[in-house]
Formats: structure tokens, sequence, C-alpha cells
């Protein structure tokens, strides 16, 4: 069987991975989109990057998707989609899936939203709905 980290450390083979430094600098970049793959309850816990788009893992291959009935119109956009979760894996994988399925350009945040906290990226609070 192949391990959960020999696919991610796979993935970060093939896609693009910025560093936190990198990401911090492109909040508020009209051009681009941050996406939070985190549970919504991580995001209650923890706050998210400011201005992010939430897409929980389980249903972005369908919300990216343009024939799916579930397209969502922030995927459609011409723009870079940074995605991230708390440590970087899940992030690793999604972006991995996401340029597979054509969607570009692409990347994740090294070290995920931990990475981010630890190294004073601004943070918003999310309320529960």
């Amino acid at each position: 069987m192949k391990s959960s980290m020999d696919m991610v450390k796979e993935a970060e083979a093939q896609i693009e991975t910025w560093p936190v430094e990198e990401a911090i600098k492109h909040v508020g970049d009209p051009n681009v989109v941050f996406v939070d793959l985190r549970d919504v309850r991580e995001l209650w816990r923890e706050g998210t990057v400011p201005g992010s788009t939430h897409a929980p893992r389980g249903m972005l291959e369908f919300w990216v998707d343009p024939a799916s009935p579930y397209a969502r119109p922030v995927f459609q956009e011409k723009k870079r989609f940074v995605f991230f979760c708390a440590a970087g894996w899940r992030s690793a994988l999604a972006t991995k899936e996401m340029q597979d399925m054509g969607l570009s350009p692409v990347c994740h945040i090294e070290g995920g939203f931990g990475a981010w906290t630890k190294a004073g990226g601004p943070v918003a609070k999310v309320e529960k709905k």
C-alpha cells in the first residue's frame, strides 16, 4: 500500500509550492484566490486568510468542474488559486488534483495555515452560521 505521505511527496514534486512569506505578500491581490480546504470547524476555531474562499476538500472537484451541477463561479475565473489546509498535506494533494483537472495557475502554501499563523500572516475570524 502507498502511504498518504508518499502521495503528498509525489504531489509536491509535481506542483508549485509557495513559501508562506510569498503567500502573505499576495493577500488582497485581486488576481489571487486563496482557497481554504479545511473543515469548517477548523475555520471557526482558528480563523482563515482574509478574503479566502472556503472549499471543503470533499467538494473541491465538484465545485471546480464547470460541467458539475455544483460548479462555483469563483473557480471559473481567470486567477491564480492558492490552496491551503492546516499543515500543507491536504493542499498538496488538492493542488495536484486541480492541476490534473486543468485548473491553472495553481499552487499551495508550504506548511499550510499553521505556518501562516507562525509567520504572523493576517487572520480573519470566521463566525459560526
